[in-house]
């Protein structure tokens, strides 16, 4: 199988997702995990909130901090960590001859062997999980977070109540908080506010029904978007790309 001929791949598990194809620009936008980048096969272009644009192999870019990506069609690997999983110093030793820049590391080189072979095998998406652990294993040590329990038990009901219109004020109530107390601790401890992380989780869900064969409307009014629109809109914002170049064309 040749480069030309590969798909895309989403995959997505509790408390990791991985996106893996080509990619050209993804305009301004930030995260509410951190994120491992990693050029496949050359370097790609990113420019981290008021830098230049700098060029890098792989980079690591924590939650909420704003970027925008150049790679002119080439392959990426985006590996996304959920805050119950690791935090961003979990990802930094994927990174090699890494430098700061603006809150983000960037680096020459890196992991690359496990996401080329999962972007290249064509059976990748039954394995991609055990992959993905091996490529964890690097991080020495992983670097498991401890959140305040408060803001944990507020993650799992984000993602187990994505269909309703639970507030942070709800959300506040049923950790014992203040509302304006929960806010500044669930940004402190998540890095993003929770109407930001509230919709990456619904993005991921979304995301899931899709990979799993549903249309995307169907998939949008799964994960508690009012529409489809909603949905594209949400993505662009997130992403900084219109879901369909990664999402139309998946790896089955």
């Amino acid at each position: 199988m040749t480069e030309t001929e590969l798909k895309p791949i989403w995959h997505l598990d509790a408390g990791r997702a991985l996106f893996v194809g080509p990619l050209t620009y993804n305009a301004p936008h930030a995260h509410s995990v951190p994120v491992y980048l990693a050029g496949l096969y050359a370097p790609f272009e990113v420019k981290i909130g008021a830098e230049p644009w700098t060029q890098c192999r792989t980079a690591v870019i924590p939650a909420g901090v704003t970027y925008a990506l150049r790679l002119e069609g080439q392959p990426l690997a985006v590996f996304y960590l959920e805050p119950s999983e690791a935090g961003s110093d979990a990802l930094v030793p994927l990174v090699s001859n890494g430098r700061e820049v603006a809150g983000a590391i960037v680096g020459s080189h890196g992991e690359l062997s496990e996401l080329r072979a999962i972007y290249e095998a064509a059976d990748s998406p039954r394995w991609v999980g055990e992959a993905l652990d091996s490529l964890l294993g690097f991080a020495t040590p992983r670097a498991h977070r401890s959140l305040d329990p408060r803001i944990a038990g507020a993650v799992r009901l984000i993602s187990e109540n994505l269909d309703d219109a639970m507030s942070a004020a709800d959300a506040a109530r049923h950790a014992g908080l203040s509302s304006s107390r929960f806010q500044h601790l669930f940004a402190r401890e998540i890095g993003v506010p929770f109407r930001r992380f509230r919709s990456w989780q619904r993005l991921r869900h979304a995301i899931g029904e899709i990979v799993a064969g549903s249309s995307f409307t169907s998939a949008a009014h799964a994960a508690g978007f009012s529409d489809q629109a909603h949905f594209a809109h949400t993505f662009r914002r997130t992403f900084g790309a219109p879901a369909s170049p990664s999402l139309a064309k998946l790896r089955s």
